[in-house]
């Protein structure tokens, strides 16, 4: 099963566990594949931390317009891959290459500061990834999947993807009309009697 999903919203189908499938994907990033594994099946729900770069890159964005993000991906988009929660950020696993690009791509876009600034973790980072079996609200940690990964090769969405999610969600967030509001003290003239 892919996580890119035809229809229906990422929480509802693939929230809570990891495949096996998806656990070796993981496991994938590490330089010590076997022992990765291997803590993981004596301690299931023992977070790690992988590396990124080579089998994914992550992007971290505040919970709360993460969420807006997903929304789009998923609602208007192509979906998303695999998704977790860590202290109060949405770790979002994007394609290799994703973190060197992305900074540009949003620069280029002049993203300033109304809106939080993605955090990119790419090669020579690594993250605190959660545990196959993560525990309901994140146990001691706080880490949890929202999309768990479930296939040795998930989707993966790229820098211009990641870069449209969070410009549709930061436009749903700041409504900017073009008009400015009215000027409650203003005089105003009948100028249609002019002569």
């Amino acid at each position: 099963m892919n996580t890119r999903l035809t229809g229906g919203h990422p929480m509802e189908a693939h929230a809570g566990f990891v495949t096996p499938e998806g656990a070796a994907w993981l496991a994938s990033s590490a330089s010590h594949q076997r022992s990765t594994l291997a803590l993981w099946e004596s301690r299931p729900t023992a977070p790690v931390v992988l590396p990124c770069g080579k089998a994914f890159d992550v992007v971290s964005v505040p919970a709360v317009f993460g969420r807006r993000m997903l929304d789009r991906l998923w609602e208007q988009g192509p979906g998303s891959g695999p998704v977790a929660t860590y202290r109060g950020r949405m770790l979002i696993f994007a394609a290799p290459g994703t973190a060197q690009r992305l900074p540009s791509l949003l620069a280029w876009e002049e993203w300033g500061t109304a809106m939080p600034t993605p955090l990119c973790h790419g090669s020579g980072d690594a993250v605190t990834v959660p545990a196959p079996a993560s525990a309901p609200g994140g146990g001691a940690s706080g880490a949890r999947w929202l999309v768990a990964p479930d296939t040795r090769h998930p989707w993966l969405p790229g820098p211009e993807v990641v870069l449209w999610a969070a410009v549709q969600a930061a436009r749903a967030a700041v409504r900017i009309s073009i008009f400015p509001p009215p000027d409650q003290d203003a005089k105003v003239y009948d100028v249609s009697r002019r002569r």
